[in-house]
């Protein structure tokens, strides 16, 4: 039997910064629910923007691409709920606003705007 491919993930969020071990086929959300890290999310589909963050250092991939654009990656933004590691991992939580504004000024979905 094979074991997954985990990488490294540092979440910087407003209070703390904390360090958590990510599968490479899981969300970046679970694996933070299963440190004990409650990010913020609603619909877990990609779609409210709840779990929008910013994108420092490394690489992910977006399961569902439908709900992620090419423009929100140019600026450095996911969701978490539906991003898997590829590399180790740096990322700036809670930019819900900041990704809704980003949104509106290029004419892309942005619910709760």
């Amino acid at each position: 039997m094979t074991e997954e491919r985990s990488f490294r993930v540092v979440l910087e969020m407003p209070e703390e910064r904390r360090s958590i071990d990510c599968g490479a086929s899981e969300y970046i959300l679970n694996a933070a629910a299963d440190h004990g890290i409650n990010l913020p999310v609603i619909c877990r589909q990609g779609r409210c923007l709840t779990c929008a963050a910013r994108l420092l250092e490394g690489i992910v991939e977006h399961d569902h691409p439908d709900s992620y654009f090419a423009e929100d990656q140019t600026a450095g933004f996911i969701l978490t709920c539906l991003a898997m590691p590829r590399r180790e991992l740096r990322i700036l939580t809670h930019q819900e606003w900041e990704m809704r504004a980003h949104r509106l000024a290029h004419n892309l979905p942005a619910p709760y705007a």
